[in-house]
């Protein structure tokens, strides 16, 4: 009976603490890490464990942090009312030391594991999203413009644990990438979340701009995603056909299903579903570019 109630509180004590570490976006962290090692390497190896998961201890890290910030900001919002520290199953001081534990222990892991760039890189992820981006967006909607950096810096952590200099073309490219599907992705969670994020108190885009047209604005920039996303065949290191064709396809089909955003009459289900569907497009990225660098078929150019 004792055995069976501690079993039970340490996976709910377990609940809290990937509740806490925002743990979807810290696995789309991992992913892109893993895409940028990758990518440098063009293999698999069990050299890319340490780095990946150092980086993904660090974003859970730092989105523990941001609970910590925002944790009054929290409790106005439907959303987010029921997160660890609002809902009271966990204390501030808790969730802070967390969230200090893993960002130490990423830290270790991406210095043991890749190299001080990379580690570097890492902290200043940190520093930007904890530091700047989450006070900045109580005080602009246009928050997102930097705040956009912090998804392009994981891959680029993977790029150089494999032994890549930053300033090189695919990488930069690919992060470009990721800071572009930043845009798009944010406005669209914010879209369905309107109400909420003005019950918290945050400025959001619509105070400006009337719907219809913030959605053709979201829509441009979906345009803009899936254009760099087919031209990042072009920047790899190898420009295969099936690269080419498949980053076309996926991103066809992005700027085709978000073709609703532009109707005269917007439903709150056109913004759910583009929202949606950006996000199944970034795995479908992800997945062809790993793919393809590994099996390196049908070379061109």
């Amino acid at each position: 009976m004792i055995q069976s109630y501690s079993i039970n509180r340490v996976a709910y004590k377990a609940r809290l603490i990937l509740q806490l570490s925002k743990i979807r976006i810290s696995q789309l962290v991992a992913i892109s890490t893993m895409l940028g090692y990758v990518m440098a390497t063009g293999r698999f190896s069990y050299e890319m464990i340490l780095p990946i998961v150092g980086t993904f201890l660090l974003s859970c890290g730092s989105a523990a942090l941001n609970q910590v910030q925002e944790h009054a900001f929290d409790a106005r919002m439907y959303r987010t009312r029921n997160r660890p520290i609002p809902s009271g199953k966990m204390t501030f001081s808790e969730a802070l030391g967390i969230s200090l534990f893993l960002m130490v222990l990423g830290s270790v892991m991406l210095y043991v594991g890749a190299n001080s760039m990379a580690l570097l890189l890492g902290l200043f992820n940190i520093l930007w999203y904890n530091g700047l981006y989450t006070p900045l967006k109580r005080v602009s909607s246009f928050a997102i413009f930097p705040g956009a950096l912090i998804g392009a810096i994981p891959p680029m952590i993977g790029w150089v644990a494999g032994g890549r200099g930053l300033m090189e073309i695919p990488i930069l490219s690919i992060a470009f990438f990721f800071f572009i599907w930043q845009v798009p992705h944010y406005w669209l969670l914010l879209s369905n979340l309107n109400e909420d994020y003005r019950r918290a108190g945050y400025p959001t885009l619509t105070s400006h701009f009337p719907k219809p047209q913030f959605a053709k604005i979201t829509f441009t920039w979906i345009v803009a995603t899936a254009t760099w996303g087919v031209l990042l065949a072009f920047f790899a290191d190898r420009h295969s056909l099936p690269l080419i064709s498949l980053l076309f396809i996926s991103g066809t089909w992005l700027v085709w299903s978000s073709r609703s955003l532009l109707k005269k009459r917007l439903q709150d289900t056109e913004f759910r579903e583009a929202f949606k569907n950006i996000n199944y497009y970034m795995v479908m990225v992800i997945l062809v570019m790993i793919v393809d660098r590994v099996t390196s078929l049908y070379t061109i150019g």
